[in-house]
């Protein structure tokens, strides 16, 4: 039997090497805007707007529009809030159309619109995400947000741990080394996880700005079935489609 093949692509800066319009294609970008996203449809969003700029998401604003908006963790100060999942609560999102914007994952998703299909992943969802793919039978890219086109590794860890689980379906090999890299450090960290990303620049960043209460839930497997998907430009539920 055939198996799909799997990619990880490290960073938004090489995306273009990796670009394959039949495969599907989970965007992950752990902390923060991923888990936000899913967290936010946990919470009854009824859609996410992403936008890759400010001044577009200001646009939005001026139009009446709720935004979370942020660069480097801080949150815009034409913003309603930024992009910690905790902003995301069921009285602030339930039924509400949001415009989103990240200095990372949003961006990602705009590169990869044209693909088959176009998930958000977390371990949120990790196991629901894992089954859908399995049923499609495509090849998958991990598309890692990283940080400002550079590696990271809470990313980088995520692809190794999904990419892992897909090999051991039995439908699916590799021929990527950035998958096999992925795999191997997905291996070395997830003995004790959280004390691996002690190690994170993204978690430091987030600490000096006193924003790093999430770093546990968003390494938290499994809270949800729900899969978030970029469709007509916005993000909406699977389920919907």
């Amino acid at each position: 039997m055939q198996k799909n093949k799997i990619e990880v692509c490290f960073t938004p800066a090489t995306f273009e090497y990796f670009k394959n319009n039949e495969a599907i294609v989970v965007i992950v970008d752990i902390l923060r805007a991923t888990s936000a996203i899913v967290t936010a449809f946990m919470n009854g969003v009824k859609q996410l707007i992403p936008v890759a700029t400010l001044e577009e998401a200001k646009a939005y604003k001026e139009k009446g529009f709720l935004v979370a908006a942020e660069r480097d963790g801080i949150v815009r100060d034409f913003a309603d809030f930024g992009n910690s999942p905790y902003n995301f609560t069921k009285e602030r999102v339930y039924g509400k159309e949001i415009v989103y914007s990240t200095t990372n994952g949003t961006n990602c998703i705009t590169l990869a619109k044209d693909s088959h299909e176009v998930l958000i992943g977390a371990y949120l969802n990790h196991r629901a995400l894992v089954n859908h793919v399995v049923e499609q039978n495509r090849d998958v890219i991990i598309f890692c947000a990283g940080w400002k086109n550079k590696f990271n590794l809470e990313d980088s860890l995520f692809a190794g741990s999904f990419s892992e689980t897909l090999i051991n379906s039995g439908k699916f090999e590799t021929n990527c080394d950035s998958a096999f890299a992925s795999v191997d450090l997905w291996n070395v960290a997830k003995p004790n996880l959280i004390n691996y990303i002690d190690k994170v620049a993204q978690r430091h960043r987030l600490a000096k700005n006193g924003l790093d209460d999430v770093i546990e839930y968003c390494h938290t497997f499994d809270l949800t079935q729900i899969i978030p998907v970029y469709k007509s430009g916005c993000i909406v539920k699977l389920s919907d489609y």
